[in-house]
């Protein structure tokens, strides 16, 4: 079942040459404001773009996967929403550091998730360039286990602030380490497949993989 999830979600990307995206009706987000982040995306995409980064091809679609010296620092599909623009540009279709250690694991570690052989991570990761509110949300979102899911209400309410569901939100949207980070564990209200910066396809591919009930 895993694999004819994964196979069918390859076939329909290649069938709309990858326009899925794009058209998945991703819900409007609040505010960077709401977050404190104005202005950090452009700052955050320059950073990526001289990390050591790997691209890596998955089920799902091409992923780049960025480290610093401290950590995995990055994992972003094709055409994400908030994904580093200038990290991918000149990349081309081969690896920029095949080499670097974590950036082997990681690809390892992601191929045996696909294939059903992990449920989840052990890597060191660098959340450090978020802002200190979003980085508590992303930290929250770590202790979603896999096949479990949480609301954006549930979440504001683990990182203690209960009003602030927008907020978080739109500090879900820009966690930088998907999967690894698993932001797609969050849900709408009443449980609806709502606000993935990947996708809602890939999000749907993702919690079907790991057995949640959706």
């Amino acid at each position: 079942m895993r694999q004819v999830i994964l196979t069918n979600m390859l076939m329909r990307r290649r069938q709309t040459g990858g326009a899925a995206v794009a058209r998945t009706g991703l819900t409007a987000e609040p505010s960077l404001a709401e977050t404190g982040a104005a202005g950090h995306g452009a700052s955050v995409s320059l950073w990526a773009a001289h990390l050591p980064r790997h691209l890596l091809v998955t089920p799902l679609g091409r992923v780049l996967l960025a480290a610093s010296d401290t950590g995995l620092a990055g994992l972003w599909f094709e055409g994400q929403r908030h994904g580093p623009l200038a990290a991918w540009r000149g990349l081309g279709h081969q690896p920029a550091h095949p080499r670097h250690a974590l950036l082997q694991a990681a690809e390892a570690q992601l191929q045996d998730y696909f294939a059903g052989r992990r449920p989840g991570f052990d890597l060191p990761l660098d959340l450090s360039h978020g802002t200190p509110f979003q980085r508590q949300v992303w930290q929250a979102l770590r202790n979603i286990p896999p096949g479990h899911t949480a609301s954006y209400a549930e979440l504001a309410s683990r990182v203690g602030a209960p009003q602030a569901a927008r907020a978080v939100g739109a500090a879900v949207g820009r966690n930088p380490v998907s999967i690894v980070v698993p932001c797609h564990r969050v849900l709408g209200a009443g449980g609806a497949l709502t606000g993935y910066a990947g996708g809602l396809d890939r999000k749907r591919a993702l919690l079907a993989l790991e057995g949640a009930a959706i």
